[in-house]
């Protein structure tokens, strides 16, 4: 069972909301998700429980709870959504090309 957990400390790690979880049972996967760019947690993250009764007595004890000076939200995960794939155009709206912004000494254009 995926478990989704919300505002979440700065300050956990995967192994600790591991540990916060294994109170209640087995657990497959523990996931805090961070920033690709900065490596720093987003304040959420999953647990995966194998077993369905474990997941649920964790859910409900640990929703609302305490963790390193947080109150966390503990929920059944929802399934990731699929989003339309987005592309960027640099020409995009600003009727200009990519190439200008006025950096070209030679053409008082901008």
């Amino acid at each position: 069972m995926n478990i989704y957990i919300s505002h979440l400390s700065y300050g956990v790690d995967d192994n600790g909301l591991r540990e916060v979880f294994e109170a209640y049972g087995q657990v497959d996967s523990a996931k805090v998700i961070t920033d690709k760019f900065t490596g720093k947690s987003r304040g959420f993250g999953f647990v995966e429980m194998p077993d369905e009764n474990e997941a649920n007595k964790a859910i409900e004890a640990l929703n609302q709870s305490e963790i390193n000076g947080m109150t966390i939200n503990v929920n059944l995960a929802k399934p990731r959504e699929e989003r339309p794939h987005r592309e960027f155009n640099s020409n995009s709206g600003s009727g200009r090309s990519s190439g200008g912004y006025g950096n070209d000494r030679r053409s008082n254009r901008w």
